[in-house]
């Protein structure tokens, strides 16, 4: 910043040799020390702080303008996810009957007779062997 060699400096410190005397100038020398160091620090405190209120706003710009879009497309994604869940929400209710529960036991009323044949079984649904009739256990 300030252009100071060592020929100026050699002139500063000889003046001061003469004003203030062999036995004040150390003092006056530590005194000028912290004076300089405290103002560097200062400066460098001073130009940290800028720099990061300036990333600091680079990175609020970058998330206002990825947030504006990001926003939609996760409001896209819902509400696909949601139409596909409405697709396959009666396959979903038809597994379960209406007003009863999983862990209600089942009673004799509730079991299918052997002798009745059952409706095929809808696609990806399971019944199991006993339950359907075969054809060689039909009565003659």
């Amino acid at each position: 910043m300030f252009d100071i060699g060592f020929l100026e400096l050699l002139i500063c410190g000889v003046i001061a040799l003469l004003v203030l005397g062999p036995e004040r100038l150390p003092t006056a020398a530590r005194a000028a020390g912290r004076w300089v160091g405290g103002a560097r620090r200062m400066v460098s405190q001073f130009t940290s702080e800028l720099d990061r209120q300036l990333k600091a706003e680079e990175l609020r710009k970058e998330l206002r303008d990825a947030g504006d879009v990001g926003l939609d497309d996760v409001q896209k994604t819902v509400r696909g996810a949601l139409d596909e869940a409405k697709k396959y929400e009666h396959m979903i209710m038809s597994d379960k009957p209406a007003g009863k529960s999983a862990a209600t036991p089942k009673t004799a009323t509730d079991e299918t007779p052997k002798n009745e044949t059952l409706a095929a079984p809808e696609e990806n649904q399971s019944v199991p062997s006993d339950t359907v009739q075969k054809p060689s256990d039909k009565p003659s």
